[in-house]
């Protein structure tokens, strides 16, 4: 029973990671419920109540500052804010061409505050809604006092359940994020062990990888979550390096894992880091025979026992993990860091059990960073490998701190200016639709026109192109269809019955702002809308027809203006993102290899972390591109390649990151001939992608195929080659020299695979190679993926 419920609480943190969602749902239902029960013990009529419960609504959900006292700043310059944006709103309401045009200059306003801070782009949505309320409410003059006494009702109970009833914290969100990952990383061991129960080419083994997949896209997104709020919580540097590289690290051990299992099942053409590439899954040649199926039949069992010890001390909280039983377990998955305690199995499986005692080292450094050394686990109880794991980790943490005024600074990039700058075309545009929509919703609906407006600034809010801005519409839509046949649905249920309307508008506001999809958002909105005109008698079907007409009115204008004026075409948008991708990715393998020789050292963890939100930037914008309705089919599949060869790439360069951050005795220690070499064509080849994609493929330079080739086979025929299973080292060798060997082998197979990695995207992105006699050798299946 105690399993169970685990397993079932750890489904509820992987699914909403750090309670964010929740915690901010339950603010705000608090905020309205408090604000109503205040008003309504001061007879405020129904209609003017619904003023106080949008402030309430509104300073709960705009003010997202991380730290309280920030927060507590915010609302109060939010107050006078609003207060002037209600006054003008009610003054100007019944003057209807002079309120419009003050309605265009707010939204303008709202939008452009954006680029200056949180702060400003709070004040901006609480002026907004509080203008648009008024909109909605037509108040008269003579009621302003008693509109200001509201918004202060408003404003005061939100302040009442953000600092007293549901209190956060930035340290606490901390907290429960790194819970959160805790949770994603024992469900990606699960689906880890799923994969190696299944049977190569049986349909068990296709859902498996794709469950895999899942999990591990999973994983990397609270990883990012949890790099993104660092900066916003630990205000010293050193603690939150420590703990952003054990975050990196426990999640590079486990997906590496997922990798090397899939290559000791024999699955081609399987990539558990790429979610989103289109080669089918599960697929073993007849000719190949499978590594793990192979070994011996205690060996499977063994690897199978080991994967469920890790995912136990992997779901084990910090300060939790104490027990002899459980040191024992994890003692024993750290040694299969030492070559001598491997099974005797194929190469591909002992690299599976040592990617564990990988992934077990990084679960103990990461423990470590969150708690501090603990003294008491220093016992003669302890491995002597737990003993030098626990020394190597503390001596990393030494060295990060005595390198950290050495560390670089990533140079901000310079925005550009005008026009041209993100948030000022997104005011224009915004600005622009909503005047349209006034125009057009006023013709479709005197009464019910600023609905149309309200569509047109939700569907430009965080997006960055024309065909962001097609595909939030249409869900907008479709939302919009959905909840007027729930609102009418629901409005004919409760009937004359108000307490059970009343819970169900709080229900649905509790969706609106629980829920993911915005096609779902759409649909609480709507049935609650349909259900507070139900509270105020005044519900007929031809209102949520009206609200359809006026969402696909103001839809409609937003995708025109977001076409014609100022566009930024997804396509142009999607190049501009590669280009950043593959600058990072340039800036990562290129610094990485260039600390690992001894190069000053940077902060590369800053920098793959970048190469990550550029990834994430990119999966956003071609979301159009691969969305399932569209009817550029090519372009769909074609695209889902890229992002696929793109994923695995930024994959082993944050692998290479790892390896090359600061450790004990391992400055310098790669001089090979071959990692300068792979690591100078992948920057050719890199700035020759780039070159091409701003000259709008004048690429003038081809890339260079034949010498990855060749690189490659010298690789695998090196005497140090990864997953040897051998201890091929001689035995005059000391333990720092076989480690540096290791190291460098591992760091050659990942600079070896962004190499490939890259090759294969020369095809779509218009490129040529140099020698066309290499092309067939490299990455054959993707190639060919690109030529469909």
């Amino acid at each position: 029973m105690g399993d169970a419920w685990t397993s079932a609480w750890d489904r509820v943190i992987a699914s909403d990671p750090g309670f964010i969602r929740l915690l901010n749902a339950l603010r705000i239902v608090l905020s309205v419920l408090l604000s109503v029960v205040v008003m309504t013990a001061l007879h405020i009529p129904l209609p003017l109540l619904v003023t106080g419960a949008t402030a309430a609504e509104v300073f709960s959900f705009a003010i997202s500052d991380p730290h309280r006292r920030d927060q507590a700043i915010t609302l109060a310059l939010g107050l006078p804010t609003g207060l002037t944006a209600l006054a003008f709103g009610a003054l100007l309401v019944h003057h209807r061409l002079v309120s419009d045009v003050v309605c265009v200059l707010v939204i303008f306003a709202a939008a452009y505050a954006r680029r200056f801070s949180r702060r400003c782009s709070a004040l901006g949505v609480i002026a907004f809604q509080m203008f648009f309320i008024t909109q909605f409410v037509r108040p008269h003059p003579q009621w302003l006092p008693q509109l200001c006494l509201l918004l202060v009702i408003g404003a005061v109970c939100s302040a009442v359940v953000r600092f007293g009833l549901v209190p956060t914290s930035s340290q606490g969100t901390l907290q429960r994020l790194l819970e959160a990952f805790r949770a994603r990383l024992v469900q990606h061991l699960e689906a880890v062990i799923d994969l190696a129960r299944q049977k190569p080419g049986t349909p068990g083994a296709g859902r498996a990888v794709r469950r895999l997949r899942r999990r591990t896209a999973a994983l990397h997104q609270a990883a990012l979550m949890i790099q993104g709020h660092l900066d916003d919580t630990i205000r010293e540097h050193c603690t939150a390096a420590h703990v952003q590289r054990r975050i990196a690290e426990a999640e590079v051990a486990a997906e590496h894992l997922a990798v090397l299992l899939t290559g000791a099942l024999g699955l081609q053409g399987v990539n558990p880091v790429a979610s989103d590439i289109t080669e089918r899954t599960g697929r073993v040649p007849p000719d190949v025979s499978v590594p793990l199926r192979t070994a011996d039949e205690q060996v499977i069992h063994r690897l199978i026992a080991d994967l469920h010890a890790l995912k136990v001390v992997a779901g084990r909280a910090p300060g939790s993990d104490h027990g002899v039983g459980l040191k024992i377990v994890r003692d024993r998955l750290l040694g299969y860091r030492d070559d001598e305690r491997l099974p005797d199995a194929p190469p591909a499986v002992q690299d599976v059990f040592r990617a564990i005692g990988d992934v077990s080292r990084a679960l103990l450094g990461l423990r470590l960073a969150l708690t501090g050394p603990d003294e008491s686990e220093e016992s003669p109880d302890d491995s002597p490998e737990t003993v030098r794991c626990r020394e190597e980790l503390q001596t990393e943490d030494a060295v990060l701190d005595a390198e950290d005024a050495l560390r670089e600074k990533s140079e901000e990039e310079g925005e550009p200016a005008g026009l041209e700058r993100t948030t000022t075309r997104i005011a224009v545009q915004v600005s622009l639709a909503s005047a349209l929509a006034i125009v057009g919703g006023e013709l479709l609906s005197p009464q019910r026109w600023y609905w149309a407006v309200f569509t047109c600034w939700v569907v430009f809010v965080n997006t960055s192109s024309a065909g962001e801005i097609l595909v939030k519409g249409s869900r907008r839509l479709v939302g919009t269809l959905l909840g007027v046949l729930a609102g009418i649905g629901l409005a004919g249920l409760v009937g004359n019955q108000p307490w059970a309307a009343f819970t169900l508008v709080i229900l649905c506001l509790f969706g609106t702002f629980y829920a993911i999809s915005y096609a779902v958002v759409s649909f609480f909105v709507t049935a609650m809308i349909g259900l507070l005109y139900t509270l105020l008698h005044s519900f007929t079907p031809d209102l949520l027809v009206i609200r359809l007409g006026e969402s696909a009115l103001g839809a409609a204008c937003a995708v025109v203006v977001g076409l014609l004026v100022l566009p930024v075409r997804t396509q142009e948008r999607t190049e501009e993102q590669i280009r950043e991708v593959l600058s990072r990715l340039r800036e990562v393998t290129g610094q990485g290899v260039a600390e690992l020789g001894g190069g000053r050292p940077v902060d590369l963890l800053h920098r793959s972390r970048a190469l990550d939100s550029a990834l994430a930037d990119l999966r956003t914008t071609t979301l159009p591109l691969r969305h399932p309705i569209t009817p550029l089919r090519r372009r769909r599949r074609l695209t889902r390649y890229v992002l696929g060869l793109l994923e695995t790439a930024a994959y082993h360069a944050r692998n290479l990151a790892a390896i090359a951050q600061p450790a004990p005795g391992s400055r310098g220690i790669v001089s090979d001939a071959r990692l300068s070499e792979a690591a100078g064509r992948v920057d050719r080849n890199l700035g020759a992608l780039i070159e091409c994609l701003q000259t709008k493929g004048g690429c003038r330079e081809p890339l260079d195929a034949e010498a990855g080739t060749a690189t490659a086979q010298k690789d695998s025929e090196a005497p140090h080659a990864p997953g040897s299973g051998r201890r091929t080292a001689p035995e005059t060798e000391t333990e720092t020299e076989q480690q540096r060997n290791r190291l460098t082998q591992v760091a050659l197979r990942h600079l070896q695979r962004v190499d490939e990695d890259v090759l294969g995207l020369a095809r779509p992105l218009g490129m040529g190679f140099k020698e066309q006699q290499a092309k067939p050798d490299t990455r054959p299946a993707e190639t060919a993926a690109a030529g469909r």
